[in-house]
């Protein structure tokens, strides 16, 4: 797939800047003034040293609930394109249900999808030559630059992602989710780890136990019970 890719210094959102664009395109940043994650966090990113990036993918004529499972069809491309970039990474790239990479026991991508009429917006966040973070997120972020010997640079995390990206979707959307569980499994982060999901971050009401993995309908698997929304927090590393 020929992707069609726009790039600024400077905007308020990738994903924003992808509203109404034409499947295949992607839009990149060196920086956001207006980044964000799921739960309307904040994204932390030095200007010109990470991959800020929103690529707008087709879904005509998928079912409605299939939209929900592509945050983690965009993970396992994340995964897949890192660990060919890093194959002499301290540690696996992992995927995190329902949106993030990890390495390490570190978060080193987060991903945001947003549905946009018969297109879905695929944000996605690698820190890519990050070397020091906030204070209230330095002990669980870390970027390819700490994780490996030497980062790649921005543009081939940029490349190898979009083309990882463009063959899952194919996957995808002619086989559905349930063709990638096997090897979403793989890369499973959660599995096995006590973990309780919350809705928000003042959840009074969280999901909590011992956690089975994601299953083939991409809900998580928390004591034996699925569940389809929420952040997955880990008790124990």
């Amino acid at each position: 797939m020929n992707w069609t890719v726009h790039h600024r210094q400077e905007t308020s959102s990738t994903n924003l800047d992808a509203r109404g664009a034409a499947p295949w395109t992607a839009f990149t940043a060196d920086f956001q003034t207006a980044g964000r994650g799921r739960l309307d966090h904040r994204w932390h990113s030095t200007s010109g040293v990470n991959l800020m990036m929103s690529a707008v993918v087709p879904v005509d004529g998928m079912p409605p609930e299939a939209a929900a499972t592509f945050p983690l069809v965009v993970g396992l491309a994340v995964v897949g394109a890192l660990s060919s970039l890093c194959p002499d990474a301290s540690a696996p790239f992992l995927l995190k249900w329902p949106n993030d990479v990890y390495v390490g026991g570190r978060k080193v991508c987060g991903i945001l999808c947003e549905l946009d009429g018969d297109r879905i917006i695929a944000g996605i966040g690698v820190n890519v030559g990050e070397r020091s973070f906030p204070a209230e997120i330095a002990a669980r972020a870390t970027s390819l630059a700490l994780a490996a010997p030497k980062a790649p640079p921005v543009a081939a995390v940029r490349d190898a992602v979009l083309a990882a990206l463009a063959d899952l979707h194919a996957v995808w959307r002619r086989d559905g989710f349930a063709a990638l569980h096997p090897r979403i499994a793989a890369v499973d982060f959660l599995r096995g780890r006590e973990v309780e999901v919350v809705q928000t971050d003042v959840d009074t009401a969280p999901v909590a136990g011992v956690c089975g993995g994601v299953n083939p309908d991409g809900s998580l698997d928390v004591a034996g019970h699925p569940v389809f929304a929420g952040e997955a927090r880990i008790f124990v590393f």
